[in-house]
């Protein structure tokens, strides 16, 4: 059961390094007004229903894709969709998580 939970909400998947934060591209896939209450410094906001749309220009940009979200559920399906078209994505979960690797 945890482990489906895990997943659910993507921390099921490798562990993401700070590193690979710094080197790559945030994706906060958000609503609009949620980005817009606080977000990660430098991150883009394409809400989770335009990621299939927008997975071409997401290929052009510095990988991995890191995406994040309130809760990392978004985040997960969002890098589940990405790495369907083969794109280096991995989930960041909570947008706050991945602001304070930033910061490490």
């Amino acid at each position: 059961m945890l482990n489906f939970l895990k997943a659910l909400f993507g921390f099921g998947g490798p562990a993401i390094t700070p590193e690979q934060v710094r080197s790559g591209t945030i994706i906060d896939v958000r609503s609009p007004g949620e980005f817009a209450s606080g977000h990660v410094k430098g991150a883009r906001n394409i809400p989770l229903q335009d990621i299939p749309q927008a997975a071409l220009k997401l290929r052009q940009l510095p990988q991995p894709i890191i995406t994040c979200c309130a809760s990392g559920r978004r985040s997960g399906i969002a890098a589940s969709q990405l790495q369907a078209k083969g794109i280096d994505a991995l989930n960041g979960g909570p947008w706050q998580r991945v602001r304070d690797m930033l910061q490490q």
